[in-house]
């Protein structure tokens, strides 16, 4: 069976309404205009109905020529009138809808940027990112383009209701048919033209590759990989291969839209010609006047479009909601951690204690802990050191002690307290860190190292460069502090290599000044020389500090008070470094084996 399509949670009334509420905060103009829109569209619309039947008329009549001619002129008139009025209220309230939708976008970039660290990990949440970013990526969007639809929704109720009225002395009959085909040329026209949106997913999967395979190719990251490998023939294939399979895709969407086009014009030959027939037959045998006439068939047609129209923008106003629905889910994700309220920290005064008690954590998805009972207490002002091979759960257990993840079973403490009863931002502000993951930002140096774009510390920065050892690098750089770097926004951007990445990054740290210090693989990308510089200078960098050194190179441990050894998520040894030497363990036996590289005529 077929899996059952899952009901949104919110109602088009729903969305609709909450799409009101934050226009009204936002800009309260936008709903008064949409309903205004309507009004002038609708007026405009009678005045083009009744222009020509009325001349007709003055002519069927007789009138003088000045009468005809100040018929023509105030038709004319208000035409250019309600024309100028519709324009104008349509370009007036596009800059507020476009704040609107901006504002909405405000509200999911810091849903993105402060939500809860484990829901980055959750593949649900993160599709519920993608798709509210497309809801909201452009004026064509539902966030936006929602008040188009209400404004022409409205349009086609109002003159609905009016040509409802106007043609209800025509015979229930043509009424009848008018309606039944309207409706059947509609429902055949939206089964075939919402053969794309059904198939929306596997359009937008075709779009993300063509896109992905595109970037790719322009990407600097890539260009030597492109020319020495010689990658270009196989990128072209690639692209190909997928564009072709697209194409396929159109020209599947294009078949049905052409049977919903030929229903269409069927029926509205159909309806065209009966009405055609009761109105000539009205004409000839009860003297329907030719203006009249006119009046009634540019009525029926008239009628059509609205009956098509309230149907065609309730289906977009679905669509569209769909899509707030989407942007409102994601909003809604519930939060693992607390960000408000929360117990105060405790008194740091003294210093922090991190302690562990039987901490184990599992990712989701997967059928092995990560960390598996771990006990570990990390104490005042100690520099602690934290090694082992690739994938021995490192990073995971950086992650548990500074809260960006909650253990699956047991507890993380701060000073004997439970560190989810706090609010978790404020338990974020007591860690200076560097991952290994960059996050350098295309702006100044200085702007980098002290995160903010007012009231810098420039001395500041450059003590932190000076420890970092970057401030030769940087004074070097023309615009010195102020240097732009990344190439992204600026032409003048300076790229930096990855070593200096990492001591920028360190900089940053530093500046922080935190009471806790936790680098993950800090010197990765350093070079020997670069990289016992950075030792030489740790003592200094972490005085009156507790600090946490994760790396799997044991040589860079040895200037700290205490070594973890972890293998499989558990701490396999711990102890200073000549302590895990004379044991002779796991930590003795890797440190042989790395060490044999930096020591000449050493068998490997």
């Amino acid at each position: 069976m077929a899996a059952q399509k899952e009901k949104p949670k919110y109602s088009i009334w729903d969305n609709v309404c909450w799409m009101m509420d934050i226009a009204w905060k936002e800009k309260g103009s936008v709903p008064i205009v949409c309903g205004l829109i309507a009004l002038a569209a609708v007026a405009l619309n009678l005045t083009e109905l009744f222009f020509a039947p009325q001349i007709l008329k003055k002519v069927e009549s007789g009138a003088e020529p000045a009468s005809l001619l100040l018929t023509i002129a105030l038709f004319t008139g208000l035409l250019f009138l309600l024309r100028g009025i519709f324009i104008y209220l349509s370009n007036y309230g596009l800059i507020d809808r476009v704040f609107v939708r901006t504002s909405i976008i405000v509200k999911c970039n810091e849903k993105t940027n402060t939500t809860s660290y484990p829901n980055t990990l959750d593949a649900r949440v993160l599709k519920l990112r993608d798709k509210a970013a497309e809801a909201t990526d452009s004026n064509d969007r539902a966030s936006e383009k929602i008040w188009t639809t209400l404004s022409t929704l409205l349009t086609n109720l109002l003159g609905f209701i009016v040509y409802f009225f106007l043609l209800s002395h025509l015979p229930p009959l043509l009424m009848l048919v008018v309606i039944t085909t309207t409706l059947l040329s509609f429902f055949i026209s939206r089964k075939t033209d919402s053969w794309r949106y059904r198939h929306r997913e596997e359009e937008a999967d075709y779009d993300k590759k063509l896109i992905y395979i595109r970037t790719k190719s322009e990407s600097l990251e890539l260009a030597k990989d492109i020319r020495v490998l010689g990658l270009a023939p196989w990128l072209k294939d690639l692209h190909a291969s997928v564009l072709k399979l697209y194409e396929s895709f159109i020209k599947k969407s294009e078949k049905q839209k052409l049977l919903g086009n030929l229903a269409d014009v069927l029926l509205g030959i159909l309806r065209n010609g009966i009405a055609y027939y009761y109105l000539i037959h009205m004409a000839l045998n009860q003297n329907l006047p030719a203006s009249t006439f006119l009046l009634y068939f540019t009525a029926v047609s008239g009628f059509t479009a609205w009956i098509t129209g309230i149907l065609s923008e309730f289906a977009t106003l679905h669509q569209e909601s769909l899509d707030l629905n989407t942007i409102r889910e994601y909003l809604d994700v519930p939060e693992p951690f607390r960000f408000e309220g929360g117990a105060p920290l405790p008194d740091l005064s003294t210093g922090c204690e991190i302690r562990l008690e039987k901490v184990s954590f599992r990712y989701p998805d997967t059928e092995k802990d990560t960390i598996h009972e771990m006990d570990l207490v990390i104490r005042p002002g100690e520099k602690l050191a934290l090694v082992g091979l690739n994938g021995a759960g490192k990073t995971t257990l950086v992650k548990l002690i500074c809260g960006l993840l909650d253990p699956s079973e047991g507890r993380v403490l701060l000073n004997g307290r439970d560190i989810r009863g706090f609010n978790r931002q404020e338990y974020y502000e007591i860690f200076s860190t560097v991952f290994q993951d960059y996050s350098v930002l295309d702006v100044s140096v200085a702007e980098n190292v002290a995160s903010r774009i007012e009231d810098i510390d420039r001395e500041r920065v450059r003590a932190c460069l000076e420890q970092a050892g970057l401030l030769d690098k940087v004074a070097e750089l023309p615009g010195g502090l102020d240097q732009k770097l990344g190439r992204q926004v600026w032409e003048e951007g300076v790229e930096l290599s990855g070593g200096q990445i990492q001591r920028l990054l360190l900089a940053r740290a530093l500046y922080r000044n935190a009471p806790i210090l936790l680098l993950d693989e800090p010197t990765a990308a350093l070079d020997p020389l670069a990289e016992n510089e950075i030792y030489v200078k740790y003592n200094e960098m972490t005085r009156g500090k507790t600090s946490l050194y994760v790396s799997h190179r044991l040589a860079s441990t040895r200037f700290c008070d205490r070594i973890i050894f972890i293998a499989d998520g558990q701490i396999a040894e711990e102890g200073s470094h000549e302590e895990l030497w004379q044991k002779g363990g796991k930590y003795a036996e890797l440190y042989e084996v790395q060490s044999r590289y930096y020591q000449e005529g050493r068998q490997f």
